[in-house]
């Protein structure tokens, strides 16, 4: 039977249903082997299916309600974090984290978007989508950072910044400026890192590092599929021909030079296990640290600049 595009797991998830249904049976030999066979059969649909998405597919996987976010890989790979909150001008917002603690035994400050999960949560934080006085939170988090010679991390996943009139009213085209450029100076090392939705302005206001990764199923673009489709079809239904011509998925981002390093994903992305995603990702992050611990400030600076002034670079002829 034919699978629509966009329900392109449900095959997965009926193996998953099955394999749960087996566990309340009993643990005798027989059932034992079934489960092992169904899980055999789960592993092999999920590498065959991830390994054949389209971009729309991979904005799909890259928008996954159980997709980890901030939160679940600091509480997987950072001890004693202590959040920092408000933006000491307006309020506090809870679309960005922002936090000292330790990863790997280093001193670090973190930042990144929060969705949130249900309902309550979602609208708590804004869906992710950062309103002005976030993205003043996270400057000043990563100034203080700066202060403290800590590096910064950055995990960024949003649609992007949130539109509303009051964001509008309040600077926020000035406040993701102004992170943009105050980025491109601070004097100790940036390590960002796409774990889901890159959108925007949104997103680059927490992307300016020395390092830019990108999980694999991850996206990055300068607007939606559905935005891009209704600004040159005027029709948001074609967002699978948009995200294919947009050029939007990690190996497509690292081809053009957008992206320094794509992180292999756990089998079925990164929502299937996200313990051991967070593994993943810390292994590339404690690496990349380290690779940057003998820089001054003025080498870290210019190894910034230098690797955004690479990306458009074309030939012709």
């Amino acid at each position: 039977m034919a699978v629509d595009e966009d329900n392109f797991e449900e095959p997965i998830l009926d193996l998953e249903r099955r394999i749960e249904a087996l566990s309340g049976v009993g643990d005798d030999s027989v059932t034992q082997r079934q489960r092992e066979q169904l899980q055999q059969q789960l592993e092999s649909l999920r590498t065959s299916v991830f390994s054949n998405l389209s971009p729309w597919q991979k904005t799909l996987v890259a928008r996954h309600p159980r997709r980890p976010h901030t939160l679940n890989y600091v509480t997987h790979l950072v001890e004693d974090f202590v959040e920092i909150h408000g933006d000491r001008k307006f309020s506090d917002d809870q679309a960005i984290i922002c936090g000292f603690g330790r990863l790997r035994g280093r001193q670090v400050m973190i930042v990144g978007h929060q969705k949130g999960r249900d309902t309550k949560e979602k609208i708590r934080r804004n869906f992710g989508m950062p309103r002005p006085e976030g993205y003043r939170k996270a400057l000043r988090a990563m100034q203080l950072a700066a202060k403290y010679r800590r590096p910064i991390v950055s995990f960024v996943d949003t649609p992007g910044a949130y539109p509303g009139i009051g964001a509008e009213e309040r600077g926020q085209a000035e406040a993701i400026a102004l992170n943009l450029r105050e980025m491109a100076r601070l004097s100790v090392p940036i390590v960002v890192t796409v774990t889901g939705e890159g959108g925007s302005g949104g997103a680059l206001a927490l992307g300016v590092g020395n390092k830019v990764n990108i999980l694999e199923h991850a996206t990055y673009s300068v607007i939606s599929p559905e935005g891009c489709a209704a600004i040159l079809w005027r029709d948001p239904g074609k967002n699978r021909e948009a995200a294919e011509a947009m050029r939007l998925t990690a190996e497509d981002l690292h081809k053009f030079g957008v992206v320094d390093e794509i992180i292999p994903e756990v089998n079925g992305g990164a929502h299937v296990d996200h313990a051991r995603q967070a593994e993943i990702l810390g292994d590339v992050i404690e690496r990349q640290l380290e690779e940057m611990a003998a820089l001054d400030g003025a080498g870290l600076t210019r190894m910034r600049h230098d690797r955004f002034r690479r990306m458009g670079v074309f030939g012709v002829g």
